[in-house]
Formats: C-alpha cells, sequence, structure tokens
C-alpha cells in the first residue's frame, strides 16, 4: 500500500457514508452506561464525537492530490482540512477484506488516541482511505529513521561482554526524550484499553507495532491500520480462530503456532513496542548477528538481572532518563511479553500504571528536577 502526502479539499460533493454498514454490531459498553452504537452520529466516546465516513471519487482525490504526487501540500487559503490519502495494494482478495474492515472498524471506533477516517473511495478497482492528517509521522520514523551513522562496539560488563550501539544523528534530527516516550506508550495503551474494554463485542487489533503508532504535533499517539482486527471473543469463548497475520517480531508466540487470537495476543505486542521504545532497537532486525535480531530473545538476559535494565536504554537517551521510572517501565514490559498468556497483565492494569509513570515524569519536569542519569543508580 502507499501513503501520498496532505491536501486540502471542499467537501461540499462528497456524499455520505452509508451509516447502515453494519453500524449496530459493535456498541460501547462503558462501566455503569447502557451500550450504546458508535456508528453515525449517534456515537460519542471520550468527548469525541463519531464522525461519519465520506465516500469520494477518484477523480476527486486524483485532482486534490495531482494525481498522487509524492510531497503534495496545497498552500493556504483552500477549504477543508489537511488529511493523508492511503491507496491500498488489492492484489488479491485479502486486500479487499482488509479495507472494508478498516473501514468499518474506524467508522465505528472513535477515540482520541484512534487515527480519525475522513473518507474512502471505491470507484472501481480503487480502494483509497483518507486519514487526518498526522504531521510528525510514525514512532518507528522517530525511533529508526533519525540515524546516520551506527557504530557496534562491545564493552565489558562484569563478567560478560556486552554489545553497545554508538550512533549519531542526522542533522537537525532529535531524539525522543524519556518522558515523550512515556508519554506516547501511555497513549498507545489508552487506545488499547478503548478497543478491549469500550468496543462491545471487544476488538483485537493484531497489528500493533511503532509504524502504525502515528503522532500529532504534541507526540498524542493515534493507533492506525486497522484492516487486521477482528471481533474478540464473546460469551464463553476464549478465543479467536484465525489465520496468523501481523507482523514478525511483534506477533504473540501462542498466536503464532495456533492462530488463537485473544485479547493477551495484543498485550504482546504492546510489551514490544515498549521495548523498542525503551531500547531503540527494531522489533525484528536481520542486519543484527544471530541473538540479536529479535528483541525479545535479546532481551531476556537483561530482564532477569536489575543491574542491566540500564544497558538495554537507547543510547540516544544520552543517559537522561529515570532510574526509578526505567526499573518500573522495564517491569511492566517483561509482564507484558510473557510466553504464557495468562501471566500478561489486562490493559486497564498496563494504562493505570504508565500514566503514574507518565505523571511522575511531568512532576520531575516541572519541578525542574531534569533527568537522573545512569550514575544515579
Amino acid at each position: 500500500m502507499g501513503c501520498f502526502s496532505c491536501m486540502r479539499f471542499n467537501r461540499k460533493d462528497v456524499r455520505d457514508f452509508d451509516e447502515d454498514m453494519g453500524s449496530r454490531s459493535i456498541k460501547s459498553s462503558g462501566k455503569g452506561r447502557k451500550g450504546r452504537s458508535l456508528g453515525g452520529k449517534s456515537g460519542e466516546s471520550n468527548n469525541q464525537k463519531g464522525n461519519v465516513a465520506r465516500s469520494f471519487t477518484f477523480k476527486e482525490l486524483a485532482l486534490a492530490t495531482q494525481n498522487f504526487r509524492e510531497a503534495n501540500l496545497l498552500g493556504e487559503g483552500g477549504f477543508g482540512s489537511v488529511v493523508a490519502i492511503k491507496q491500498l495494494n488489492l492484489d488479491g482478495l485479502q486486500g479487499h477484506q482488509e479495507f472494508i474492515v478498516e473501514v468499518l472498524m474506524l467508522s465505528l471506533l472513535h477515540h482520541k488516541n484512534l487515527v480519525n477516517l475522513i473518507g474512502y473511495c471505491t470507484d472501481g478497482d480503487q480502494r483509497l482511505l483518507v486519514y487526518e492528517f498526522m504531521p510528525m509521522g510514525s514512532l518507528e520514523n522517530h525511533l529508526f529513521g533519525l540515524l546516520s551513522l551506527v557504530t557496534v562496539v562491545e564493552v565489558q560488563y562484569s563478567e560478560q561482554y556486552v554489545t553497545i550501539d554508538i550512533v549519531d544523528l542526522e542533522p537537525g534530527k532529535k531524539p525522543l526524550s524519556w518522558s515523550t516516550r512515556l508519554k506516547i506508550a501511555s497513549g498507545a495503551a489508552h487506545g488499547l484499553e478503548y478497543l478491549h474494554c469500550e468496543a462491545n463485542p471487544p476488538v483485537i487489533y493484531r497489528d500493533l507495532k511503532s509504524s502504525n503508532i502515528l503522532l500529532d504535533n504534541d507526540f498524542n499517539p493515534k493507533l492506525s491500520d486497522f484492516g487486521l482486527a477482528k471481533l474478540g471473543p464473546v460469551g464463553e469463548n476464549t478465543h479467536v480462530s484465525t489465520r496468523v497475520m501481523g507482523t514478525y517480531g511483534y506477533c504473540a508466540p501462542e498466536y503464532a503456532m495456533s492462530g488463537k487470537l485473544t485479547l493477551k495476543s495484543d498485550i504482546y505486542s504492546l510489551g514490544v513496542v515498549l521495548l523498542e521504545l525503551i531500547t531503540g532497537r527494531k522489533a525484528y532486525d536481520n542486519s543484527k548477528g544471530a541473538g540479536e535480531q529479535n528483541l525479545v530473545v535479546w532481551s531476556r538476559p537483561f530482564l532477569k538481572d536489575r543491574r542491566k535494565f540500564v544497558h538495554m536504554v537507547d543510547p540516544l537517551l544520552n543517559g537522561q532518563f529515570s532510574v526509578r521510572s526505567l526499573h518500573h517501565a522495564v517491569a511492566i514490559t517483561a509482564m507484558c511479553i510473557q510466553e504464557q498468556a495468562s501471566f500478561r497483565p489486562i490493559i486497564s492494569d498496563i494504562v493505570v500504571a504508565l500514566d503514574y509513570l507518565v505523571s511522575q515524569a511531568e512532576s520531575s519536569d516541572s519541578q525542574g528536577g531534569g533527568s537522573q542519569t545512569v550514575k544515579d543508580n
């Protein structure tokens, strides 16, 4: 699939999305409230009104993007909103199914930490999605797209040698601070909590990864790309059996082996994203040596010894983080990536823990305490 640059357009001639496309199949199950439809104008969650997705013609989108030119952005003075357009690769039936799922999910589910679907196009064999524009791009880009040089060295830690990456940033680029990483982790967890706890039946995201976490100007995260999302188990069912999909390195082991999908599958993926935020390493990196390609496998020895936690940290942080906060973050991460799904925490508990870390980081920043370094451990 391709994602085209932002544009401005006038919505006067667009057609309303058909509100009858399953709008009553997903409802809110907020505590103490009767479940209500999230589709169309009747749904509202977290002070956000459920926007009705619009249907665009292919001609409208082609004209607005100058035939989908890269880096297309019209100047000031136009009507409408700045948006991003994603053109799906529809080779085979799977692509069409993912398109339908994404339109339905994002038309019915609305939360401040889910990307907003503006509209879609289904002219002929064209399948395009129009999203709100997220100006800071993806979390993946901020974690891994800033480097101009990586030097790998080995240093002795205790009686073992530990591989450390020494990195240089591209000119003008700044790494994410520790407090910003916590903020992103907390926001992503809130989005997942909405899918797991507010939607009825619950929704299993199934594709949580750093490239699907988009950021606004204030680094508030929004989950995107719901083509692989599945409705979760209901009643006495404990899982949903499905074809194994997703991205290698993020998939929970029990799902990868059996195709049995549960809410705890998403928790594992969230744990991998937390590892990426802490370490600055990719979930899977085939450029690294044996034993270091899979991030979870690489991290296991560090997770067994609190004294080694600081040696996991992204070198781009330059030691600017609270060691106490790091220990808590690593503990949360370790629980999320437990091999046995039943040992992983539920998303609501993760949200509480991450919100606490964010509040502590904000309090420290406001008091001018700044971040500690590894020497303060």
